[in-house]
């Protein structure tokens, strides 16, 4: 596969989104909106490494074949100076509504936490999702209420109704001065004027920071997700630098509500900062960061063919007996390949993409081996799921990340040229971690009584963009 510059580069993915060139991170303003999904992402165009934020933007009418649209928003307004910064997007009455955080530092000699910094909340329209009107400040940083630092961001706005007078509501992830992580509730009756009426926090701490805050329902489920900073590791949970997970509660977020134990989207080392949105079909979809901030034993050695990072495959969020699962959309199914029995007791072929499906009927001990040096593992004694990196070059330092879990019936494993997803029983526990086969090249063995799989490789997306990249 060629890079922007015409440079043949195996690492680059085939069925996930990715930046043309340089760095992504968080997905935002994920929606439906006039026949396509939109996907935006923030992006720092020719810096791998990261630097001034921009938003990038991919859209599709079925989230196989992609159009990449270049850049949407700029750093252009003294209000976002510094940085676009996460967001979201509304579709109502004919326009797309984007809102995002607009970062400001000042130079000199400032902690950025109590001083020095604004995250203003900007809102901007579109009428065709392509092109985008005036941006305005709707919450300067000097609105938020008293006992806030500087770390206000990420807005996620909602409409609870359709009907003609419903309010809007507009969640933010916030740092209080007594470093506590929590979230921001604003209601509007126009997405113009947002008065501040509620905020949301645990009883007992829960981390410095939360970021990326989401709220919506699932068959009657509430559900608050969050990215919270600074929750220190505790057994098998928390155990990357930062975490993604959700809250199920009960009441309402804006007066009394009861929130229940928090739950890990994702247990794998390259998950992070994961939007959701309702599709024209009423799934739930979610999209994460397939990376992880402030994590320097992770090298990611795409940096030196001038990108890094990308997003993770779409997944459907569902429920099943108040139960909270995971799957990747049916769409993907699109681009199997012939499919084939996974072979006993010896490798499948060397592939670039391709997913696998492994059927534990003996519900006992498997292990799925990648390349010989990456275990895929359930131990039924120890009760735990888990994959290890054997070799610290392949899995670029990364290491072991694990789970408890009773039984292990259904292990699929989607891999691509330099990324992993795994989702085990339906979608009860998902592992996503980055790694980095010498060609892009991998293949599997599995060990273990009564198992049977199939395996299928996967065609690239179609993505049509000024790079001719795929």
């Amino acid at each position: 596969m060629l890079d922007a510059n015409g440079k043949d580069d195996f690492w680059r993915l085939n069925y996930h989104l990715m930046p043309p060139s340089g760095w992504m991170n968080d997905p935002n303003g994920l929606c439906w909106f006039n026949g396509c999904y939109h996907v935006f992402y923030q992006y720092t165009p020719n810096n791998p490494n990261g630097a001034l934020k921009y938003w990038g933007h991919y859209s599709s009418t079925d989230m196989i074949n992609w159009d990449e649209m270049g850049i949407a928003l700029s750093p252009d307004t003294p209000f976002d100076r510094d940085g676009v910064y996460s967001g979201s997007a509304l579709a109502v009455k004919g326009k797309m509504h984007l809102f995002y955080t607009g970062n400001v530092k000042f130079k000199g000699s400032y902690d950025y936490i109590t001083e020095g910094r604004e995250g203003n909340t900007i809102h901007v329209s579109s009428e065709d999702g392509v092109h985008f009107g005036e941006k305005s400040c709707v919450i300067a940083a000097a609105g938020y209420p008293p006992g806030m630092s500087c770390h206000i961001r990420d807005p996620k706005v909602w409409q609870e109704n359709a009907s003609q007078h419903a309010p809007y509501f507009l969640i933010l992830g916030a740092r209080t001065l007594d470093n506590r992580g929590q979230a921001l509730i604003y209601q509007s009756p126009n997405l113009e004027c947002w008065d501040y009426i509620a905020s949301v926090c645990t009883e007992n701490y829960f981390g410095y920071m939360w970021e990326c805050p989401d709220v919506f329902q699932l068959n009657g489920i509430n559900i608050l997700s969050i990215s919270p900073q600074g929750v220190e590791p505790d057994g098998y949970d928390y155990q990357n630098t930062y975490q993604s997970g959700y809250f199920q509660y009960k009441g309402s977020l804006t007066g009394e509500y009861e929130l229940g134990g928090f739950k890990e989207w994702d247990r794998g080392f390259d998950f992070y900062a994961p939007q959701t949105f309702e599709d024209k079909e009423g799934r739930r979809i979610m999209i994460g960061w397939m990376g992880m901030p402030d994590t320097p034993q992770h090298v990611n050695p795409t940096i030196t063919d001038g990108w890094q990072h990308a997003l993770t495959l779409p997944r459907e969020i569902f429920s099943c007996q108040g139960r909270i699962f995971q799957r990747p959309i049916t769409e993907i199914e699109e681009l199997r390949m012939e499919g084939h029995e996974l072979p006993t007791g010896k490798e499948t072929p060397m592939m670039a993409s391709y997913e696998a499906l492994i059927l534990n009927s003996s519900g006992g001990s498997i292990k799925v081996s990648i390349n010989a040096r990456v275990s895929v593992e359930f131990n039924k004694g120890d009760q735990e799921f888990f994959i290890e990196f054997h070799d610290s070059a392949l899995g670029g330092g990364r290491a072991k990340r694990s789970a408890r879990m009773e039984n292990c019936f259904e292990i699929r494993l989607f891999v691509d040229t330099s990324s992993v997803e795994i989702f085990i029983n339906g979608g009860e526990e998902v592992f996503s971690t980055r790694f980095y086969p010498e060609d892009g090249r991998s293949c599997l063995s599995v060990t273990g009584e009564g198992f049977s799989g199939k395996y299928w490789q996967l065609k690239p997306l179609t993505i049509n963009n000024k790079y001719g990249i795929r």
